[in-house]
């Protein structure tokens, strides 16, 4: 059962760097090589699953003409920090 636990916690890990690199992605005006472009689109694409429905109940808070802040990244990464624990407790 320990290495089942240890298993989930570190796949949790690896998703919260991957919120983490899409939050910081779209913050960075950057025109990104192909090969790191098609890894963002993997980011995306697996962590839009999470996030979409997220955005549903979370408002966008608004921080300046025509532009906001999505705060559903930071709900989503103390969700997955609050898994992390509770994996911890109940399989390690």
């Amino acid at each position: 059962m320990r290495l089942a636990g240890e298993i989930v916690w570190w796949v949790l890990l690896v998703y919260t760097w991957m919120i983490i690199i899409r939050a910081l992605s779209g913050w960075l005006p950057v025109r990104w090589p192909r090969a790191v472009r098609s890894l963002l689109v993997l980011v995306y694409d697996l962590t839009e699953p999470v996030l979409s429905p997220l955005r549903r109940f979370i408002p966008v808070i608004p921080v300046g003409s025509g532009m906001g802040l999505d705060i559903s990244p930071m709900v989503a990464i103390v969700v997955i920090v609050f898994l992390q624990w509770l994996v911890r407790e109940l399989f390690i």
